[in-house]
């Protein structure tokens, strides 16, 4: 597995190693689990080559608590990705990225960026956009990978790809979960035992509507 820093030497190895290959892409925030490792097999299954991308990026974090605490376990993630022979993993520092006082950028999602989670975090899907343009245009990739989990961040990305008049195909994976249900994140590692427990009804209520939803309100 070949570990890039900088986007610079990124794209000279890419442009030549490429060769006209399948390039599949997966973007993550690291904390790296059995979610992400799912989509990096999916890209393996579907692509020659592969790129993974650790950043935790600052921008999509619309209170400053939360950025601070989001899981860091870089060491754990790299060794996480070898063992599963992920061929790139690009690691960038913040400044490789954004320029000194960059703001996110503004894109129009209508309907898709201002309700449900756009509603309650505000900003925070220019910054996911943000970064994941700076990404595709740096790695160019075949396919990108995204979980089915952030549903909403996925029909943005795909939104985002027309904007971008792109070819990168967007690649949907099934949401991985614990076994009580619960969606694998990242943010798990913030919970107690006790909370990640109880945090298993909400698996449950899904379920419940899934095979209720006939019936209609009762």
């Amino acid at each position: 597995m070949y570990r890039f820093q900088t986007q610079h030497k990124l794209m000279s190895y890419l442009n030549d190693q490429r060769g006209g290959r399948s390039l599949g892409f997966v973007p993550t925030m690291g904390a790296i689990h059995k979610g992400h490792l799912k989509l990096i097999q999916a890209a393996k299954k579907e692509c020659e080559m592969i790129v993974c991308s650790i950043f935790i990026n600052p921008m999509q974090f619309n209170n400053n608590e939360d950025f601070a605490n989001y899981p860091n376990t870089l060491n754990e993630d790299l060794e996480k990705l070898e063992q599963l022979d992920c061929d790139i993993v690009y690691t960038p520092a913040t400044n490789d990225l954004y320029t000194e006082n960059e703001e996110a950028k503004q894109f129009n999602f209508g309907s898709l960026g201002n309700y449900m989670e756009g509603k309650f975090r505000p900003g925070h899907f220019n910054g996911m956009a943000t970064i994941v343009e700076k990404l595709f245009n740096i790695i160019l990739p075949t396919k990108a990978f995204f979980g089915q989990k952030d549903l909403q961040q996925l029909q943005i990305v795909k939104e985002l790809v027309k904007q971008m008049n792109s070819t990168i195909k967007i690649v949907s994976v099934a949401t991985a979960r614990e076994n009580n249900g619960l969606a694998k994140s990242s943010r798990n590692q913030l919970l107690s035992k006790q909370a990640k427990d109880q945090a298993g009804i909400i698996y449950e209520c899904l379920i419940y509507c899934k095979r209720n939803k006939n019936r209609g309100v009762v």
